[in-house]
């Protein structure tokens, strides 16, 4: 059987670096091979130079081939002909591939239209039959600012597989979703493989790989470390680093000691409500968050997490209720940790110069940037990169040093770890951790992961339809949760 992509001896060269060493695949039609290591690692970078989409400055090094006798030197760009046809890419940062003066439906219809070529009514029916299977039927005529993180990145992976090209290589395709739509994006990438396609996924979710099965590649600096089937690489892992990987998964966390409380509440919610796109997200939510508390918020994509966070840091307006935040607090001390952190940097500003402007700005201790570098495993040399030069975990990482050195009261962090490895998810939830314990900083936490919120909140938020809006953390002793159910029968609070 042919393969429907081949790589020989693929490298990924800068003018003075081998970023990643040279790499053989073969992905053969109904087969997975799923890459998994830190951020930075090169996962990425080996799909771009796959597909012959490398950022300015790198250089593909190699032979690539694909289906129907089509061969190339890996530094030609011949296999640009083949996008969306053989071959389809969902990126890691879901809006860098949307279009955002286009209306959400159209983007997936016009695949539909000039990609396989059905007619305009045909491409709409289609596409709009998309959208529902993927939780969007409201979404249809919406911009992808109008959407939450989660949203825009099912829109995206709707908008690429539309093309039926029969190799998809898909750039963390689950991030940000919650349990329910990752199964529906697993169900949708296995029909493509009943289908006869092949699949090259990158992640940092182990399970999802474990659900997909075929190969797996464990990498680590540029260099394939441990490969093999996914059960026995995930279940029998020979190499030190990928023990070190698996045993850091939340589900293994110790459980955080409840937060040593004390003082009056940082933010006070009282029956806030908010309505967005016409409907309303959540009604009567009260709750307190007081200095060092840690304060989880789950629920499904699209039901008012990331929004609820940005009432409560003025960044819009509710419908109804109140936030109130102490008056002798500087609007700068509360700060937001942002899902996407492409879209919280300048793109033509160093990191270096980003940092530099922060700390002249508010007149900060340039000296601590060093050690928040080393803590968050960023290179220095990093910093005389643009943000779109490093990978999206690496400036998720800067995101937070950039919080840090402003020493805020409260921080509003919205899937700050969507974007990591399972090791380095961990050191970063742990230097948030000192955070509230050191400087009794205030932390909302919005994330998709049950266990991760388990192990390190002391109270819980849920926002959605169908469950109740706040319970205590789990861990002992119970802490009283001062929200109110927005679902739950009268008078019934956790």
């Amino acid at each position: 059987m042919k393969p429907l992509l081949k790589t020989e001896n693929l490298e990924i060269r800068s003018a003075t670096a081998q970023l990643v060493q040279p790499l053989s695949i073969e992905l053969l039609p109904g087969k997975v091979l799923t890459i998994i290591g830190e951020t930075g690692s090169g996962k990425s970078l080996f799909a771009q130079g796959v597909v012959g989409n490398l950022p300015a400055g790198l250089q593909a090094h190699g032979h690539v081939a694909f289906a129907d006798s089509f061969d190339e030197d890996a530094r030609s760009n011949g296999r640009q002909a083949l996008w969306g046809r053989e071959i389809a890419v969902l990126p890691q940062e879901p809006w860098l591939s949307l279009d955002p003066t286009m209306r959400a439906l159209p983007q997936v219809s016009e695949t539909y239209r000039y990609v396989v070529g059905h007619d305009q009514q045909q491409a709409q029916a289609l596409a709009s039959q998309d959208m529902s299977r993927l939780g969007l039927e409201a979404a249809q005529h919406k911009y992808p600012y109008q959407l939450s993180g989660g949203m825009a990145q099912r829109l995206a992976f709707a908008a690429t597989y539309a093309g039926g090209a029969r190799v998809l290589i898909a750039d963390e395709p689950t991030k940000g979703l919650d349990s329910d739509r990752i199964d529906e994006v697993i169900t949708l990438l296995q029909a493509g493989l009943a289908k006869g396609g092949a699949l090259l996924i990158i992640t940092h979710d182990t399970e999802v790989a474990r659900r997909l099965g075929g190969e797996v590649m464990i990498m680590l600096k540029g260099k394939v470390i441990e490969k093999g089937s996914a059960e026995q690489v995930l279940n029998v892992p020979r190499h030190a680093y990928t023990q070190q990987l698996l045993a850091a998964a939340p589900a293994k966390w110790a459980r955080r000691a409840p937060a040593q409380i004390a003082g009056d509440p940082v933010v006070r919610v009282t029956d806030l409500g908010v309505d967005r796109g016409g409907r309303a997200l959540f009604r009567q939510l009260s709750f307190n968050v007081r200095p060092g508390e840690i304060v989880g918020v789950t629920g499904p994509s699209g039901c008012g997490k990331s929004t609820l966070g940005d009432v409560i840091l003025g960044l819009m307006s509710s419908s109804e209720g109140n936030v109130a935040k102490p008056s002798m607090a500087p609007d700068v001390a509360f700060q937001k940790l942002f899902q996407d952190p492409v879209a919280a940097f300048p793109p033509t500003v160093t990191l270096a110069r980003n940092l530099a402007d922060l700390v002249k700005l508010h007149r900060l201790d340039a000296s601590r940037i060093g050690p928040l570098l080393q803590r968050l495993r960023l290179e220095p040399a990093l910093l005389q990169r643009l943000p779109g030069q490093v990978s999206g975990g690496e400036l998720q990482r800067f995101s937070l040093l950039r919080v840090l050195l402003l020493d805020p009261v409260f921080i509003f962090a919205d899937e700050p770890s969507s974007r990591l490895d399972q090791i380095t998810q961990k050191e970063m939830l742990e230097l948030l951790l000192d955070a509230a314990t050191e400087r009794k900083t205030a932390i909302l936490l919005v994330s998709h992961d049950e266990a991760l919120i388990d192990a390190v909140c002391d109270q819980r938020i849920r926002l959605g339809e169908t469950a109740r809006d706040c319970e205590p953390a789990p861990a002992p002793p119970p802490v009283t949760c001062e929200a109110i159910g927005l679902n739950s029968p009268p008078g019934d609070a956790a």
